[in-house]
């Protein structure tokens, strides 16, 4: 995935940046284990997204809508979470920046 895949790498990316802030700001243990929950979410959902994308690919090479929308569900489920974590990022470290 790493290799292969560059929203896998930015994703990581952000997961050790949030990695980082949990020891830097020093969260406390349910905002870590929030934030650690939606980030790691965020890469499983990006990795079944590549797989569901993969399996697609091998049954019908081809161009085909009904595989485009698999595709672009699988896609949206990675957008929802990301959505979700970037909120839940906000309302955690806003106490620990601006409070």
């Amino acid at each position: 995935m790493i290799r292969s895949e560059r929203n896998f790498r930015l994703e990581a990316a952000a997961f050790l940046i949030n990695l980082f802030l949990i020891f830097y700001l020093s969260l406390s243990t349910p905002d870590a284990v929030l934030i650690l929950l939606v980030s790691s979410g965020v890469l499983a959902a990006e990795i079944f997204n590549t797989a569901i994308e993969k399996i697609c690919d091998i049954i019908r090479p081809e161009f085909d809508p009904r595989i485009g929308f698999i595709k672009d569900i699988a896609a949206g489920a990675v957008l929802l979470m990301a959505l979700i974590s970037a909120i839940t990022g906000v309302l955690v470290y806003w106490k620990y920046f601006f409070i």
